[in-house]
């Protein structure tokens, strides 16, 4: 099993300079090679091969934190399933697993949410969808501070609150404040269940 991350930029076509795709470049490169595991296509969509399933939704949370790090957004979803056609650009590599994730996506602006996830259980769907719409109720309004400060949490996970302060040029209880205003807590409490329900889905 794999899992493919399909996601575009929200509002890109009212900004007036284009750096966000350069940005965006920036924020895929350390996650894989580009073209065949990452690919940013038709001015303002991405693709993105999550090799290990477990790891796709705390990637998703790491590019919308560095995007609205930004002051950016992305709308995201993720698809799980097999990759039966392993092209040198992944826009055109094929499966379950993208075709889960194409179809989700172009539902998300219809749905107006900005994460969603599909795997072949319905059951885990809805349950996980519902997490993840409750999560972005506090997601979708991160301000740069606390997106900077979640993605760096999710970057160096090893690293304390002091550390993570020197990084970003604060104190520690700057850095509690952030981690609190941004629910830091919740969102590593919903990885962690994520990946509990995609060990047993991909243990089947």
């Amino acid at each position: 099993m794999t899992s493919v991350i399909t996601g575009d930029i929200i509002g890109s076509r009212q900004q007036e300079s284009e750096h966000w795709v350069e940005d965006l470049k920036k924020i895929l490169h350390p996650l894989g090679k580009t073209p065949s595991q990452w690919e940013v296509y038709r001015g303002d969509e991405f693709q993105i091969e999550i090799t290990n399933p477990e790891d796709a939704l705390w990637t998703a949370v790491l590019i919308k934190a560095r995007l609205r790090a930004l002051k950016s957004d992305a709308r995201m979803s993720i698809g799980f399933g097999n990759k039966t056609h392993n092209a040198e650009k992944i826009s055109e590599s094929n499966g379950s697993a993208f075709i889960n994730s194409g179809e989700l996506f172009e539902t998300l602006k219809k749905q107006k949410v900005t994460l969603a996830m599909r795997t072949e259980d319905a059951d885990l769907n809805e349950r996980m969808n519902l997490m993840i719409q409750l999560a972005l109720t506090f997601m979708d309004s991160w301000l740069a501070q606390s997106a900077e400060f979640v993605a760096l949490a999710i970057e160096y996970p090893n690293l304390s609150q002091e550390e993570l302060g020197q990084k970003l040029g604060i104190n520690q209880a700057a850095v509690s404040r952030r981690q609190k205003r941004s629910h830091f807590d919740l969102i590593m409490n919903l990885d962690r269940y994520f990946r509990t329900q995609i060990k047993q889905l991909t243990a089947l």
